[in-house]
């Protein structure tokens, strides 16, 4: 409902997030991540579980929806790593930030930002974080600099657009996020921007090139190869963006 824009302030809104904030639970798992067995009635929703990728999206998804998450803010300050970004297997020893983890961490912080005001040590993460992407060209190595055309994780193409995105990361998702975080660009994202651009088709719509697993209560596109509104609506903003920027 967030990325399709549904007014938080709406009935529609208030009635199915005050649901999910009262009656849903993480079943199992106590407060500090361990696993105490399903008759454990376990954390709500909005106050999150263990791993910084699905916790950024739950605090996304509450703190658009004027939700309490900052138990979840908390978290993801605490586990920011040194190269700037975030990644779930941080817990098991990795010092490496992952594409998908770290968009999943700064849609959260920025959302919190937008709803509840901004705090130096929250906007201070976020830009750390933000500087992760820009660093790499949203795309690239940063030791080598050659484009990253795949996730090792899921196999899915960063270079693919889709939607929804769940918990990939894409280059549209990294520039929506940059658009939105209203961040002035400069010559680091000009290359991605350059390959928005080359995916308009002959009628100035994107198609959707990638399909995730994933089930919505509701159709929002047309099949893969499809022209699509949402990576068009999406596409349009960016370019927006970048070009008015530039002046």
């Amino acid at each position: 409902m967030r990325e399709l824009g549904l007014d938080p302030a709406s009935d529609e809104a208030l009635r199915v997030v005050g649901l999910v904030r009262d009656r849903v639970k993480w079943r199992g798992w106590g407060e500090d991540g361990t696993w105490r067995g399903l008759e454990w009635e376990g954390n709500p929703f909005f106050a999150g579980e263990v791993e910084p990728c699905i916790n950024g999206q739950v605090a996304a998804s509450g703190a658009y929806f004027r939700q309490d998450v900052q138990r979840i803010v908390d978290r993801l300050l605490s586990e920011q790593l040194p190269d700037g970004g975030w990644n779930c297997e941080a817990a098991n020893g990795s010092l490496r930030s992952s594409f998908n983890t770290t968009i999943c961490a700064l849609e959260a912080l920025l959302e919190n930002e937008l709803a509840f005001g901004c705090s130096a040590e929250v906007t201070k993460a976020r830009l750390r974080g933000q500087e992760y992407f820009l660093e790499r060209r949203l795309f690239k190595r940063l030791s080598t600099g050659e484009a990253i055309e795949r996730d090792r994780k899921g196999g899915a193409g960063w270079m693919r657009f889709s939607f929804p995105t769940w918990w990939h990361y894409d280059i549209l998702r990294g520039l929506e996020y940059l658009r939105k975080a209203g961040a002035t660009p400069d010559e680091r994202v000009a290359e991605a921007i350059e390959m928005v651009e080359s995916k308009r088709d002959s009628e100035g719509r994107w198609p959707l090139e990638y399909q995730h697993p994933g089930t919505m209560a509701v159709k929002v596109n047309e099949g893969e190869g499809q022209a699509s509104r949402w990576i068009t609506l999406r596409a349009l903003r960016v370019l927006d963006w970048y070009f008015w920027c530039l002046g």
